[in-house]
């Protein structure tokens, strides 16, 4: 039973959430027996990988997209609100943008292979209207992609491609960190987390998808951000603006003291 992969066990448990805990530990128990039975462990992956439907290349692309827009809010925020931001908020958001920054640049890499669907972002002018609008959408910006990595780690990871699913494990750790971060800026418990939240019903009332559940397939990342207000190369909801990456990245902070650089 151990051979299986958790993600078959978290898939049963999902699908039966309303049965009680003991009645799926049963159900679980069942299905690997079943599989073993028959010989099938080594369909264990692409069962996983069934559930979530996407395609690895369209990982790669939206979350090299994720990452322009990252890039641009952590970058213009501080730019806007630097004043209402206390001295370690500031630095954390400022670090932040170069952390998306790189992110992005290791995506569209030749060995990596992502591409950006576009660079020219609409951002609602609600996300710079104070310092608690700014640290909102970091909160449910970073669970998003939180989500997005953990759909590419899955991915990745069912495939076989080790390194691929290590590299979006390493960024969706980063993107908890500034999850966390932002929450605590907000005078709120950063950690907040036993897990990082997957295609659970969200639980934090900071979140603007409060209640809402998460996603198990990586064109959904689009999805909850233009419900957000976000447009990605057309204009999003409300009033907002357009930023062009190419010319916001030419003035993202780089703290020297950023470390682990690289992936490794």
């Amino acid at each position: 039973m151990n051979d299986i992969p958790s993600a078959v066990f978290a898939s049963i448990d999902e699908e039966f959430a309303d049965k009680p805990a003991a009645t799926r530990r049963q159900m679980v128990a069942g299905a690997a027996g079943v599989i073993g039975s028959m010989g099938l462990m080594g369909l264990a992956p692409s069962i996983a990988s069934a559930s979530h439907d996407t395609d690895n290349q369209d990982i790669l692309n939206i979350a090299a997209t994720a990452e322009v827009l990252a890039t641009i809010v952590n970058t213009v925020g501080p730019e806007k609100l630097g004043s209402n931001l206390d001295p370690i908020t500031l630095q954390n958001i400022q670090a932040a943008a170069r952390e998306e920054l790189i992110h992005y640049d290791v995506l569209v890499s030749s060995d990596v292979g992502g591409k950006a669907a576009t660079k020219r972002i609409w951002i609602p002018d609600s996300v710079f209207a104070s310092k608690e609008s700014l640290l909102k959408t970091l909160v449910t910006g970073d669970q998003i992609f939180i989500n997005a990595y953990l759909i590419g780690t899955t991915s990745f990871g069912n495939d076989g491609n080790g390194r691929l699913a290590r590299i979006t494990a390493e960024f969706m750790g980063v993107e908890a960190v500034h999850r966390a971060l932002a929450l605590q800026s907000l005078g709120v418990l950063g950690n907040d987390r036993v897990f990082m939240k997957y295609s659970t019903g969200e639980e934090n009332p900071n979140d603007a998808f409060f209640k809402k559940p998460g996603f198990r397939k990586i064109t959904t990342a689009v999805d909850y951000l233009k419900m957000a207000g976000f447009g990605f190369g057309e204009a999003g909801q409300g009033p907002g603006a357009f930023y062009e990456f190419d010319q916001v990245r030419q003035r993202t902070p780089n703290p020297s003291t950023l470390t682990q650089r690289t992936p490794r």
